[in-house]
């Protein structure tokens, strides 16, 4: 019998669709399941549905709650697998904070959790934590798999990757999707089944390198044809400009991809936001919405999660541990370090999003090769600035910070440097010590 632990279980939505799924497993459904969280209300909501869901399925799980770091070791202690979903200082204040304290310089933002400042602040406050999080397991759990979905994703998989003796995989949902989107945007849903396709890259900007149709033909030319003759607006804009002026497809959406270049978000060109159909200030406007339906969604969860059978969804957590168990393999894309050249043209440290094979003897990664010229560039335009907000959390030095958000692509396209630090340090401040170390 496995056990499993999920960090930031009162984030109840993502909870219900992981831990749901590991249930229908029957290599999973007799799991011991060990919910964690420091928020004691969304702790219960949660335990509420996930026992509602075991009910459902012939309560098969054994689930227990621990509420607050101080019995965060027990929840940990002989698990199996440890699913990671936590977000540290949550909307408000802190996700608050990242968005209003750069539009004071000019600086807009769409998400903000993987890259630009938004990313650089979010990943200084979670590293810590997740630090304390690998301490703790090797202590208690040391053989453990650590599945994260939390962002930015490249940089606290970076981190426990290199910097703690835990086993660490990153999990997106951009690559199982990424075609399928692609194909029903274009009106290609015929080659969906049977497709062959490679993606990689680096999270939020892996790159479809190859599609083709189940006979071996090249879908390339057919995609860009149809995706130039789309000339109304749409909600890809951004990625379709990839695929023009790149040559390639993307994985993560439009609006994430806005902030994460140069180009799109433009205090000079404000026309482009219209042009491109760009939400700024996007993942603001879907906290609150959430915070202003959460009591309505979770009446209806209550009401469904006992008796509307769970249906498995494609988040790669469950198949790994089945995988890791059974020994039948499986295929995930994962972000792994870069280790032995598995992306030729990117750098050894740093983390990569590329297709992974899953047996019992482990998460193995595959050899990619070398990425196209210009794509290996892109993503070295993100890598630059994870490596340095890696170096910042764990050397403490406030240069590293500055250094990390003086070579993000947008707030270097918009901002100077003078600018960049007195934003750099009233972020800092902002956040202060209740959720940042002191930094030298």
């Amino acid at each position: 019998m496995a056990k499993i632990t999920f960090m930031g279980a009162g984030s109840t939505v993502f909870a219900r669709n992981v831990l749901g799924d590991c249930m229908t497993s029957p290599v999973l459904a007799d799991s011991e399941i060990a919910l964690y969280d420091i928020d004691g209300g969304r702790l219960k909501e949660s335990e509420t549905i996930i026992n509602a869901i075991n009910e459902g399925l012939g309560n098969k799980a054994k689930i227990k709650a621990y509420l607050g770091v101080e019995n965060r070791k027990e929840a940990l202690r002989n698990a199996n697998y440890v699913i990671n979903a936590i977000q540290v200082g949550l909307y408000d204040p802190c996700t608050i904070i990242d968005f209003e304290i750069p539009k004071k310089y000019g600086l807009r933002q769409t998400i903000a959790d993987t890259l630009g400042i938004g990313g650089i602040m979010r990943g200084l406050r979670t590293i810590p934590v997740m630090a304390d999080f690998a301490r703790d397991m090797e202590e208690v759990c040391p053989d453990a798999w650590f599945i994260n979905y939390t962002n930015p994703m490249s940089i606290l998989c970076g981190y426990m990757q290199r910097y703690t003796g835990i086993k660490t995989i990153g999990l997106c949902h951009s690559v199982q999707v990424c075609t399928d989107h692609l194909f029903n945007d274009i009106g290609m849903q015929e080659y969906k089944d049977g497709r062959r396709e490679l993606i990689a890259g680096i999270n939020h900007m892996a790159w479809l390198l190859e599609i083709k149709d189940r006979q071996g033909a090249d879908l390339y030319p057919a995609i860009k044809k149809r995706a130039a003759a789309k000339t109304e607006k749409h909600h890809d804009m951004i990625r379709y400009d990839y695929m023009a002026r790149l040559g390639y497809y993307c994985t993560e959406s439009s609006e994430h991809n806005a902030e994460y270049s140069p180009w799109y978000i433009k205090t000079k060109y404000p026309e482009l936001i219209e042009k491109y159909n760009i939400p700024l200030d996007e993942y603001p406007r879907r906290c609150i919405w959430q915070i202003e339906n959460w009591v309505k969604d979770y009446k209806e969860l209550s009401q469904t999660a006992k008796t509307k059978p769970h249906t498995r969804s494609n988040e790669y957590a469950s198949y790994i541990m089945e995988s890791l168990i059974t020994g039948i393999p499986t295929k995930i894309g994962g972000n792994v370090l870069n280790h032995g050249g598995l992306i030729e043209n990117l750098p050894a440290e740093a983390c990569v999003e590329i297709p992974c094979m899953v047996d019992s003897y482990g998460i193995n990664p595959c050899y990619v090769g070398r990425l196209p010229v210009q794509l290996a560039a892109m993503n070295m335009t993100h890598i630059n600035v994870h490596l340095l907000t890696i170096e910042a959390a764990v050397t403490q030095k406030l240069e590293h910070v500055y250094q990390a958000a003086m070579l993000d692509p947008h707030t270097a396209a918009e901002l100077s440097l003078d600018d960049i630090c007195a934003m750099v340090d009233e972020l800092m401040e902002a956040h202060g010590s209740s959720w940042l170390p002191k930094y030298k």
